[in-house]
């Protein structure tokens, strides 16, 4: 049987854990970190970064690093005018007036 999973999603910091023995374990990152920064970053080729390295990234491209998703999630683009004045990244919305995050070219839209 497979391992159950869990993810807290956070909007500053993410953590994963699994059950091993009835008992939850919490996955460290490759850094050896308990939480992983909630953040994405994308390069100028393209390449996608994750947690801190996103984080550190985003000082010299904050524009192609995304953080703070979660304030977006189920929302429409309406609800989030105050939110989109906080983020540098583009905010915008697609047909059903939904948020999405464009990046590089890309739609992204928060689950």
């Amino acid at each position: 049987m497979g391992k159950i999973i869990g993810i807290d999603l956070g909007t500053t910091n993410s953590c994963l854990a699994v059950l091993e023995g009835g008992e939850p374990t919490i996955i460290t990152n490759p850094e050896g970190g308990r939480t992983t920064p909630s953040v994405v970053g994308f390069t100028k080729d393209n390449q996608r970064l994750v947690g801190q390295t996103a984080k550190r990234q985003a000082v010299t491209n904050p524009e192609n690093t995304v953080f703070s998703i979660k304030r977006f999630m189920g929302r429409m683009h309406k609800e989030v005018s105050t939110e989109i004045s906080e983020v540098p990244y583009k905010v915008d919305k697609n047909s059903s007036g939904a948020v999405v995050v464009k990046v590089r070219d890309k739609e992204y839209t928060p689950p």
